[in-house]
């Protein structure tokens, strides 16, 4: 039976599980052999595809106003009705397929991520996993929810992060406590959430008779080829060579602030007192000159960004009620991205934008591929396609390519990023080491206080070079505001790894522009057809946890930076 859908995307998103059923049962019911395999999975693609749409439908429409109760009780509905029965009835038709021990080409990698998620699954875990998406959701919600009295305006904490650029020490100070002690009030609604959650969680693990949450984690995050103990190798080589460059970093910025000691909200405003960059007016202006950039790097990636721009494929702007953070979703059964963001005009969200557009671009390159199940792309290696666009894209920030900047801006620009960088690979160790503890001492866990206690030795480990004195609950509840620790699981290490990658394809660029971008579009377009490793190479990068390699990358950025404030004397 071909998937049917109605005409109008408001009757499609009507549907309930008995409009689903009949295409899983036509699936189940037919016999697959090798002459009629192909045409089989086609259909399931698009069942699989279909579903995916519907799903995420529902979730963007619940960040864009997380106030609006008929949203959030629509996709409550769907995890309890929907998402259930379409979970049991994929594990049926995944069995379906590994008994037949047919791997019809290109489905080598997807069938092995198959087995995996069959060994996986248990029917009892499907209301947990419902549960789980639930109890996420309400994070979001908590977040979007937090505003502060600025000056008789009311603004969400996003929105007050322009003030963290203000010359005046006192009134970033004062926009930073406002902003931390708006979250403080919800500490105790984030505790019971991360409680419930880890319970979930665990028993999600017992279910499937793993050792732990985090064994589970694994597999459920098909990491093949690299281990826990990999990951917590990558932790310690970022101690070792990077928290000394970021402290470097530190001290530079404490000097040239001419402060006794960096507070935490000495971190955004320029060290040489020059006023913020404020690279855009309004969302369209962002949008027109991202345009402008994308087509120097390749005008395919810009004919790519023009069309999410002609069929309202990007939701950029902050506001009230609207849930934080930036993604990019996709609707694979129109083979179209979709970026969701919370711009305020600060370089931040042009970084952002091009960050995203690189998983846009994704979602593109790899459209032609047969398959939904083609389509899904490890993260690890998803990461470098978006963080690897920031880096491609900064020779054209100028505006004489179109972009935002005068050359000396731009230099400044290239340069905060490039120490924004540096200064995440320790805080990326924070996050991953502490997820490390948590699900290895769940009893521990259990009380956020001992979290509160992990996360601030981890902190003073990894993270030197800021004085927190006096504000020991801001510091200690630093996870509370980690979204990934609440709604991805584990899923962090992948921005360290990748990250690493996209240094290595930069400095690929910096040799030879144009091939450098043809590798990393004939990576993307491989999409999970290949394994990690070699989505790597073939971007002209490795997949790597060693200090040495993550050494050269450093050496890179530390150098680049001398330059360019030697060239547009920014000392």
């Amino acid at each position: 039976m071909d998937m049917e859908l109605p005409e109008s995307y408001e009757v499609f998103m009507q549907w309930e599980w008995p409009d689903f059923e009949p295409y899983f049962d036509s699936l189940q019911a037919e016999k697959i052999t090798s002459s009629d395999i192909d045409a089989w999975l086609f259909s399931w693609s698009r069942l699989n595809e279909t579903l995916g749409d519907y799903a995420n439908r529902l979730l963007i429409a619940m960040n864009q106003d997380t106030a609006d109760k008929q949203h959030a009780e629509r996709y409550e509905h769907y995890m309890d009705t929907i998402y259930p029965n379409a979970m049991a009835r994929e594990q049926a038709l995944k069995l379906k397929l590994l008994e037949s021990r047919l791997v019809p080409p290109g489905m080598e990698i997807p069938v092995r991520n198959f087995t995996a998620e069959a060994d996986l699954f248990r029917e009892d875990n499907l209301p947990l996993l419902a549960q789980e998406q639930k109890l996420a959701r309400r994070y979001d919600q908590i977040a979007g929810s937090e505003t502060v009295d600025w000056d008789g305006r009311e603004m969400t904490v996003t929105q007050l992060r322009p003030v963290f650029q203000d010359p005046d020490r006192n009134v970033r100070e004062r926009a930073w406590r406002a902003a931390t002690d708006r979250q403080l009030e919800d500490r105790e609604r984030i505790d019971q959430l991360w409680q419930d959650l880890l319970d979930v969680r665990l028993q999600l693990a017992r279910n499937a008779q793993k050792s732990g949450y985090r064994a589970y984690a694994w597999q459920e995050l098909l990491r093949f080829t690299y281990s826990p103990e990999d990951t917590l190798r990558f932790d310690r080589a970022i101690e070792e060579v990077v928290v000394p460059a970021a402290s470097r970093i530190y001290e530079r910025r404490r000097q040239r602030l001419g402060v006794d000691h960096l507070r935490p909200w000495d971190l955004d405003v320029d060290p040489l007192g020059r006023p913020p960059l404020r690279p855009f007016h309004d969302v369209a202006e962002l949008k027109s000159k991202a345009s402008n950039i994308f087509h120097r790097v390749h005008p395919q990636l810009g004919a790519y960004f023009d069309t999410m721009i002609a069929e309202n494929l990007l939701d950029l702007e902050n506001r009230k009620n609207k849930a934080p953070g930036a993604y990019c979703s996709s609707f694979e059964v129109i083979r179209r991205p979709f970026i969701f963001a919370n711009s305020v005009g600060l370089h931040d969200d042009v970084q952002t934008l091009l960050h995203e557009s690189g998983h846009a671009f994704h979602v593109f390159e790899r459209a032609p591929l047969a398959y939904s199940f083609q389509l899904e792309v490890p993260t690890e290696f998803a990461e470098v396609a978006s963080m690897g666009m920031e880096l491609l894209a900064s020779p054209y920030l100028v505006e004489s390519t179109g972009g935002f900047y005068t050359p000396e801006q731009a230099a400044r620009a290239h340069i905060e990023h490039l120490e924004g960088n540096i200064l995440f690979w320790p805080y990326m160790a924070v996050v991953d080491s502490f997820q490390h503890w948590a699900y290895e001492n769940p009893v521990t866990a259990a009380d956020p206080r001992k979290c509160d206690q992990a996360w601030t030795e981890l902190w003073r480990r990894f993270m030197p070079g800021v004085d927190w004195s006096g504000l020991e609950a801001g510091l200690e509840t630093g996870w509370q505001r980690k979204l990934h620790i609440f709604l991805y699981p584990f899923y962090y290490i992948e921005y360290g790894l990748a990250q690493l990658g996209a240094v290595q394809v930069w400095a690929n660029s910096l040799k030879n522009p144009i091939g450098a971008v043809q590798n990393y579009r004939k990576a993307l377009a491989l999409g999970g057809t290949a394994t990690l490793p070699q989505l790597f190479e073939a971007a002209g990068a490795r997949l790597a946890f060693d200090a040495a390699t993550l050494g050269h990358a450093v050496n890179l950025m530390e150098t680049t930076i001398q330059q360019m404030e030697e060239l547009y004397q920014t000392e």
